[in-house]
């Protein structure tokens, strides 16, 4: 089985990893950064509640934006091309993600719809998880972080076609300019076979509304 498994070269990193440009500031220089933005509030930095508070929004913004550290290539470097000749259509749906509206910084969460139909190979399952989130982990529109999402999967993988679609809520609709809690942001792309063949594109938006889709 394991002779089944390969691993696609390394690619280099893309131009958007790219490290030249202007110098990244310290970690105190960030704290700074925060207790400014609390006294720009109103509010007093140094009383106790918020004393730490530097520190802690710092080492979230480690987490919630990692994705500028890695290489989304990576994500799908593993490849199996023992599937039995399958050619048909592999979907992963309702995949969790949340990212940060580039304009206000503001969390928007939602769910990613992904297909593609495999030539020859097929990559494990988690992986288009990982891919997500490298992207999602970074500042974004959710049409560039869908396009992100397709570019990389038709790239590495060469399928005949992917699907992607995203559903998200955005705070900066829902919580603060029209207010709007609820409200849903879909987007979708499609490339290969799905452009053309109206019967692919069903047969993806069918599945998603299966038994347990949305």
């Amino acid at each position: 089985m394991d002779s089944t498994v390969k691993t696609l070269p390394a690619r280099p990193p893309r131009a958007e990893h790219d490290k030249s440009g202007p110098r990244r500031p310290s970690r105190e220089e960030a704290e700074a950064a925060v207790r400014t933005l609390i006294r720009w509030a109103g509010d007093d930095p140094t009383r106790e509640g918020l004393a730490d508070t530097p520190r802690r929004v710092i080492k979230a913004y480690e987490q919630l934006f990692e994705g500028y550290g890695k290489d989304p290539s990576h994500s799908l470097g593993r490849v199996f091309a023992e599937i039995g000749g399958y050619d048909d259509l592999v979907l992963v749906r309702d995949i969790p993600f949340y990212s940060h509206c580039e304009h206000h910084i503001m969390p928007f969460v939602g769910r990613a719809h992904v297909a593609y139909l495999p030539v020859e190979r097929v990559v494990g399952l988690s992986k288009i998880a990982r891919l997500i989130d490298v992207y999602a982990r970074r500042m974004q529109t959710q049409e560039h972080l869908n396009s992100q999402i397709i570019t990389a999967i038709d790239e590495v993988l060469k399928p005949r076609g992917v699907a992607v679609m995203l559903e998200a809520e955005h705070t900066c609709m829902s919580l603060r300019g029209v207010e709007k809690p609820g409200s849903k942001t879909i987007t979708s792309q499609f490339t290969g076979v799905f452009e053309n063949d109206t019967a692919e594109q069903m047969k993806f938006l069918t599945m998603l509304r299966g038994p347990t889709g949305g």
